[in-house]
C-alpha cells in the first residue's frame, strides 16, 4: 500500500487530473478491503440527489455573467463616489468592490484580472505608492471568501453534511458565520489603509455624482438583498435563491443593460460549468475516498496521534493554522475542502470545535493562503496581470499579510465572532 500511495503522489505531482488521483485511491483502498467497488458510483448518485447542490452551478453562472459585464466598473463607480471623499477612500473602496466581486465570483484570481485592470491604475493615478497599490489588490483579491453567496461556503457545507459526523451544518449557518470574521478582515485592512495613508489628498464628495453612480448600477445594487434577503426571511431555499440570482443578472445584463449579447452565453455557460464540473467530480472522487477512511478508521487513528502528542486545544488550533496557511498555498480552496475537510473535521470534533467555527478557520487561512509566499497563486496571477516581478509582489503584500493573520487568530480563538448569529 506504501508503494500504491507514492505512485498515486507522483502521478499527481506529474499533472494527474486530481480527480483520478482521488478515484484511484478510493477504488485501491475498497479492493483491498474486499469492499464492492459499486459505492464508489452510489456516492456520485447520493451527491446528485442533494437539492442544495444546485446552487453551486447557479452562483458559478450568475458570477462570470458579472465578470463578462460592465458590472465591475459601475461597481467602482459606486463605492468610490460614496466613499471616495475619506482620507485613503479609494484604498477602502477597491477593498469593498473586490469582496463583493469575490463573493459572487466566487474566484479570487477572476477579480485581480477583472478588477485590478480599473483599480490599479486609479490607485496609480490618485497618487498612491506603487507596492501599496499592488499589495491591495493582490490581497483583497480573496477577501470575499467568507461573505455570501461564495462558493467555498456552500461547498463546505455540502461536504459536512455528506460526512455525517458531529452537527449537521446547512449552507444558511455558513452564510451567517462568515459575516463578522468577513468584516472582521475588511474593517482590519481599511483601517491599516487609512493610517498608511493619512496624509494622502482627499476629494469633495459629489452628490450629484453619488447620484449619477447610484442610477447607473440600480440594477447590481438589489443582488445582495436578494440572495440574502430572500434566505433569511424564509422566501427561498438556497438553490432557490441561486436561481432567482442567476436569472436576475440574466434579464440585467442581456436584457436590459445588452452588454452581454445572447451569442456569447453558449460560451460563457461552458466557462462556468467547467470549473463546476471539476468541482463536482473532485467532490465525488472525494466523498468516496472519505467512506474508505472512515471505514478503515484512520481519522480516529489520526485523532489518537495527534492526541498523544498535542493535549490542548489550543495548541492544536495554533498547529491547524500553521498547516492550513502551508496548504493554502499550494492547493486551490476546492481541492484543499474536499480533501482535508474530511480527514480534519472528526479530529476538529474530538478537540471540541464547532463544525461551522472550524469551516470560517479553514476559510480564513486558505484565503491568507492564496498570496502567501513562495508559491501563493494570486501572487503569480497579479505578477502576470500587472507585469511586475514576484518577488516585488511578495514585499508589497508583507504589511497585509501580517494583519489578516492577526484577524484569523481572532478568528480561531474567539468562537463567538463566527457563531453569534448562529441558534446554537
Amino acid at each position: 500500500m506504501i508503494v500504491v500511495a507514492l505512485l498515486l503522489i507522483a502521478l499527481a505531482v506529474l499533472g494527474a487530473p486530481l480527480f483520478a488521483v482521488i478515484a484511484a485511491s478510493a477504488l485501491i483502498g475498497f479492493y483491498s478491503a474486499e469492499i464492492d467497488l459499486s459505492v464508489v458510483p452510489i456516492e456520485f448518485y447520493r451527491l446528485a440527489e442533494m437539492p442544495v447542490l444546485l446552487a453551486i452551478p447557479l452562483f458559478t453562472f450568475a458570477g462570470y455573467l458579472l465578470s463578462e459585464s460592465q458590472a465591475p466598473m459601475r461597481l467602482v463607480r459606486l463605492t468610490r463616489a460614496l466613499l471616495g471623499w475619506m482620507p485613503a477612500g479609494l484604498a477602502v473602496v477597491s477593498l469593498l468592490a473586490c469582496a463583493f466581486f469575490t463573493a459572487f465570483t466566487g474566484a479570487s484570481g477572476v477579480t485581480i484580472v477583472a478588477l485590478g485592470a480599473l483599480l490599479y491604475p486609479a490607485l496609480m493615478q490618485a497618487g498612491y505608492r506603487e507596492n501599496f497599490s499592488l499589495g491591495l489588490i493582490t490581497t483583497s483579491g480573496s477577501l470575499g471568501l467568507l461573505f455570501a453567496p461564495s462558493l467555498p461556503l456552500i461547498l463546505y457545507a455540502v461536504i459536512v453534511q455528506q460526512i455525517g459526523i458531529g452537527e449537521p451544518v446547512t449552507v444558511d449557518e455558513m452564510f451567517l458565520a462568515g459575516i463578522f470574521p468577513g468584516l472582521l478582515m475588511l474593517a482590519l485592512l481599511s483601517a491599516w489603509a487609512l493610517w498608511a495613508n493619512r496624509d494622502h489628498p482627499v476629494t469633495d464628495f459629489s452628490a450629484r455624482e453619488a447620484w449619477l453612480a447610484v442610477y447607473e448600477a440600480r440594477w447590481e445594487i438589489p443582488m445582495p438583498f436578494i440572495v440574502l434577503g430572500g434566505i433569511y426571511s424564509g422566501y427561498f431555499a438556497v438553490s432557490e435563491a441561486a436561481a432567482v440570482t442567476a436569472l436576475y443578472v440574466l434579464v440585467v445584463e442581456v436584457v436590459i443593460y445588452r452588454e452581454i449579447r445572447i451569442r456569447q452565453l453558449p460560451q460563457i455557460m461552458r466557462n462556468s460549468m467547467v470549473l463546476v464540473g471539476a468541482i463536482l467530480l473532485i467532490l465525488g472522487a472525494a466523498l468516496a475516498s472519505t467512506n474508505y477512511l472512515i471505514d478503515a478508521q484512520i481519522p480516529t487513528q489520526l485523532f489518537e496521534a495527534i492526541q498523544a502528542v498535542v493535549t490542548s486545544k489550543y495548541t492544536f488550533l495554533i498547529l491547524l493554522n500553521i498547516f492550513l496557511l502551508i496548504l493554502g498555498t499550494m492547493l486551490d480552496i476546492f481541492s484543499a475542502l474536499v480533501i482535508m475537510i474530511p480527514l480534519l473535521l472528526p479530529i476538529a470534533i474530538g478537540y471540541g470545535i464547532d463544525p461551522v467555527h472550524l469551516g470560517i478557520i479553514f476559510l480564513a487561512n486558505m484565503q491568507i493562503g492564496y498570496f502567501t509566499p513562495p508559491v501563493g497563486m494570486n501572487l503569480f496571477i497579479a505578477s502576470h496581470r500587472f507585469q511586475k516581478p514576484v518577488m516585488q509582489l511578495c514585499r508589497a503584500t508583507f504589511p497585509f499579510f501580517f494583519i489578516l493573520l492577526a484577524s484569523v487568530l481572532v478568528i480561531t480563538y474567539w468562537p463567538a465572532l463566527s457563531l453569534g448569529l448562529l441558534s446554537h
